[in-house]
């Protein structure tokens, strides 16, 4: 969602600094491994940030036309990201993209195991009663093409940079989500 659907505003430096952990830290990773009773202001801390950075995002260019376009054309669509729910479903309303997405088939940290394991992948795909060989993982970041190749769907890697920085990983690299007009 973050980076994908959305211009990607969060600050993860700023998070690790405010969370108290090393700058290359995997923030989920990282407070999972700790004692519940280290972890829980920290988690606390992290809902706050993530609502922070939620009520500052901005739609990606084309992503509310892409969303239409694959409603009317009957595509199941799905959100899987490592937020906590409030704030991504905070995220969703403040770009206007809510509309695209039934509650069942919205999945964060809580719901499954975080990406880049692939069980919400998985789960979405159960839930639809899709085919791994006919779906996508659309994502911006390392852990969305490593849940996609896991759970053997094609990914599709979405960087405005062009950078493309895991092409191993990414069955196909685009820069944009505006429909192009035929």
């Amino acid at each position: 969602m973050d980076g994908t659907l959305t211009i990607g505003v969060h600050d993860f430096d700023l998070m690790r600094r405010e969370l108290g952990l090393a700058p290359d830290a995997d923030i989920l990773k990282t407070m999972q491994s700790m004692s519940a009773q280290q972890a829980a202001p920290l988690w606390a801390k992290l809902d706050e940030l993530e609502y922070y950075f939620a009520s500052l995002a901005k739609p990606m260019p084309g992503a509310f036309e892409l969303l239409e376009h694959l409603k009317e054309k009957d595509v199941s669509l799905g959100v899987l990201t490592r937020n906590v729910m409030p704030a991504t479903l905070h995220t969703l309303k403040t770009c206007d993209l809510d509309q695209f997405f039934a509650l069942e088939d919205i999945l964060d940290r809580a719901s499954c195991e975080p990406k880049p394991k692939p069980d919400g992948i998985l789960l979405l795909l159960k839930q639809w009663g899709a085919k791994a060989s006919q779906s996508v993982m659309v994502g911006d970041y390392l852990f969305d093409l490593e849940a996609g190749k896991a759970a053997q769907v094609s990914t599709v890697h979405i960087d405005t940079s062009e950078t493309y920085s895991w092409p191993q990983m990414t069955d196909w690299g685009i820069n944009h989500l505006k429909l192009l007009k035929s």
